[in-house]
């Protein structure tokens, strides 16, 4: 699997929102979903961007490294899908890939690194209730995914030298979705389809967070106009949801009713199921050297569904001035029509 660069989409005119002397950015991951949509913003707010995708190999630093020629600001995306069991993927795309940004990065003498992160690096599968960047990383990481975000995010935020030059952020998000989503919709109209969306885990009071991928594009965007020698948010993490928690289950079932099928109505005890996940994630752990099972419900699913987590934009709000600019009932309305996935299935339905 070869590294792939992408050709380079160049505009002349300066973008408003980044510091005057920049004229070049690049989009690592740009192929991605978040990564489009990041990419397609920049542009019409007339930057030039070099697209880098390294979402199947990190083998060809040399690659990158002429990909960011005289590029002055990296945004880093790339990152395999969280519902991947493959973990030598997430070390080598999460960790090692990361580890070889950072020195093109430097090689390269770029300024500024935008990271997207997860805001899962803090989450163990209990409830967090409005939490705030200064809770700990997780101790015992629930699936490979947080595992590896957590060492890419300290990677990333330890690599900060102002005496260099170089100057980096994290933005951790939360349960992103909209137009061409290629996670969270399309295992929602798999799971209908099989019958699986029937059964609500837990008693459903539990609130998270949802953000629309237009608000981290802005959060990611913010970053970068405020990164500064002399700002407070150099080697530090940020927060950025719609900042609009909802039950988990009220935002399945509005976004399966607009999809055409019933909402899920029925109660499974949380405990039960997620001791079911784990000993179903066991056995195709002990199963995999002879055979291919990949349960539906992992116990990082379950833990999402029936546990209450959610987390404060205070500090993005203060050191970024941000503000969610599409409100959570508006991104579901703009992601039913125009995905593609939505409309495919609804002609399905409609024969």
């Amino acid at each position: 699997m070869a590294t792939r660069v992408r050709p380079l989409c160049l505009v002349n005119n300066r973008c408003d929102c980044l510091p005057q002397g920049s004229k070049r950015c690049a989009v690592i991951g740009g192929c991605g979903f978040l990564g489009r949509h990041l990419v397609e913003k920049l542009l019409d707010r007339g930057f030039s961007v070099s697209v880098f995708d390294i979402r199947q190999s990190c083998e060809l630093p040399g690659a990158l490294l002429s990909a960011l020629k005289d590029v002055s600001l990296v945004f880093h995306c790339a990152s395999p899908a969280p519902s991947s069991d493959d973990r030598l993927l997430f070390e080598r795309v999460n960790i090692q890939g990361t580890q070889t940004v950072i020195q093109a990065c430097l090689d390269a003498r770029v300024q500024k690194l935008v990271l997207t992160s997860s805001a899962s690096v803090v989450f163990e599968g209990t409830d967090v209730k409005n939490g705030k960047e200064d809770l700990p990383y997780a101790k015992k990481p629930i699936d490979y995914y947080t595992q590896t975000k957590i060492e890419q995010e300290k990677l990333v935020l330890e690599a900060c030298n102002k005496s260099k030059g170089f100057l980096t952020v994290a933005i951790r998000p939360h349960g992103i979705f909209g137009p061409r989503d290629p996670q969270l919709v399309p295992t929602l109209v798999d799971a209908a389809r099989r019958g699986k969306m029937k059964f609500i885990i837990g008693d459903g009071t539990n609130l998270v967070d949802f953000t629309y991928v237009e608000n981290v594009v802005h959060g990611h965007i913010l970053a970068a106009e405020h990164l500064r020698a002399d700002s407070p948010i150099c080697g530090k993490p940020y927060h950025i949801t719609n900042d609009e928690p909802i039950r988990f289950w009220d935002f399945m079932s509005e976004v399966l009713v607009g999809l055409g099928y019933a909402a899920p109505r029925f109660h499974l005890p949380y405990m039960l199921v997620y001791r079911l996940a784990l000993l179903l994630w066991l056995l195709a752990w002990i199963l995999h050297p002879f055979m291919s099972f990949k349960p539906t419900f992992t116990p990082m699913r379950v833990a999402l569904a029936g546990t209450y987590h959610y987390y404060s934009c205070e500090r993005a709000k203060e050191h970024l001035g941000y503000k969610p600019v599409v409100s959570l009932k508006e991104g579901i309305a703009r992601t039913h029509p125009n995905d593609s996935l939505v409309k495919s299935e609804l002609k399905a339905k409609a024969v």
